[in-house]
């Protein structure tokens, strides 16, 4: 990874509503030490402007983008028709469907067009930062042992969080 604070993952969504949600991917890049960017464009209240930050991704140096749609949920597919990048989508709860939508939506992209998805909300915010740190791991060592220790730690939170239940159940 570069030591410069260059963007290497783009975070887009359609709406300033989805900052809730998304603001978790952003907390999870932080603790990395991952630099990124964040962006609000639409699918279909600003095509033009959604098509030109695709197609510019790749020079701007990003590596991985994820995106987060409500509804209908095509903002991921169309960025990922305007660039060769890894695309990840985190359906958001929106609608009175709560994310139901547009987790169906974005699991049915044709193929040849991949949008990964996670599961919805804040878990799927979170998720889809760390897949966008363990794809960017593959070429950074440092990077890469930052992820077993994250993996050490949860690994930890289970084994205290079994010792509580244990001593509260005792008789």
């Amino acid at each position: 990874m570069s030591h410069s604070n260059r963007p290497l993952v783009g975070i887009v969504m359609g709406s300033d509503s989805d900052l809730t949600t998304m603001s978790e991917a952003a907390t999870v890049l932080r603790n990395f030490g991952v630099p990124f960017e964040i962006e609000i464009s639409s699918a279909h209240r600003s095509p033009a402007r959604t098509s030109e930050y695709a197609r510019t991704a790749i020079e701007r140096g990003l590596k991985v983008i994820i995106v987060a749609a409500g509804g209908a949920a095509h903002l991921g597919g169309v960025i990922a028709a305007e660039t060769t990048l890894p695309v990840i989508g985190v359906p958001i709860p929106s609608t009175t469907l709560q994310g139901l939508d547009s987790l169906l939506s974005m699991v049915q992209m044709p193929g040849g067009v991949p949008v990964a998805c996670t599961s919805i909300g804040k878990p799927g915010a979170i998720n889809a930062a760390l897949f966008a740190v363990e794809i960017l791991a593959l070429a950074d060592q440092k990077l890469a042992a930052k992820l077993v220790a994250h993996k050490e730690e949860l690994a930890r939170g289970v084994s205290k969080k079994s010792a509580r239940v244990k001593r509260e159940f005792q008789f």
